[in-house]
């Protein structure tokens, strides 16, 4: 089994300048700094976490920084000027899938019939729950390092959910004792538990939408 690297892997001392057509040192100050970000320097950061999100399920929480550089078609000095440690890449990763979310929500209320957008969400909520699974630790250590981002995550993916079920609810598709929140309580520790299966995932997960239909019955354990 690969071994899974330190997640404050450190920048090389020497990464290079200009990879990728991209501003050397003195455009990433600015950056830093709070400004608008160059056109090529923007297309390289997401270049790097579409990179790292497929590496990392491919290859696991062991995939090193190398391989995802590879993979993005840069540098390793260009990833590191823009992800100065691990750590700060799996942040990146984490809440590109959290937007990635939200847009499948705002996408599927837009586009679906109140049930069927809410199946369409939990086919997009456990493809969100697979980069989370495979980076589990250091996400633990990412929350740690900053609480803030779990916060606004949360409240991101608990938004998701009242807009798909709330809608579902007032149209009449699920049931009305219910809220996003119950729903997130049931599909996280589903989708994010590693010890479940991914067919037993998906017969737990169709238990849970059978429970949430309008003509479920309502039982209420005291």
């Amino acid at each position: 089994m690969a071994m899974q690297k330190s997640s404050t892997e450190l920048r090389p001392r020497s990464p290079g300048v200009g990879e990728a057509g991209e501003a050397g040192e003195a455009g990433e100050a600015e950056t830093l700094e709070g400004r608008p970000m160059r056109a090529d320097a923007r297309r390289n950061r997401e270049l790097l976490v579409a990179a790292a999100k497929e590496v990392f399920s491919s290859q696991g929480a062991g995939a090193s920084m190398e391989a995802i550089a590879k993979q993005a078609g840069v540098g390793v000095g260009t990833l590191y000027r823009h992800f100065p440690n691990r750590l700060d890449l799996v942040e990146a990763v984490y809440e590109t899938d959290v937007e990635e979310l939200w847009e499948s929500a705002q996408r599927v209320v837009a586009e679906l019939e109140p049930w069927p957008a809410v199946e369409a969400f939990f086919v997009a909520f456990k493809r969100y729950t697979q980069t989370k699974r495979t980076l589990m630790a250091e996400l633990h250590q990412a929350f740690e390092k900053n609480p803030d981002m779990r916060s606004r995550a949360r409240g991101r993916i608990d938004a998701s959910f009242d807009l798909v079920i709330d809608r579902a609810k007032a149209a009449g598709a699920v049931r009305g004792d219910v809220t996003g929140a119950d729903v997130v309580q049931l599909v996280g520790p589903i989708c994010t538990n590693t010890g479940i299966e991914p067919g037993q995932a998906a017969r737990l997960l169709g238990m849970v939408l059978d429970g949430l239909r309008a003509d479920a019955a309502g039982t209420a354990l005291a």
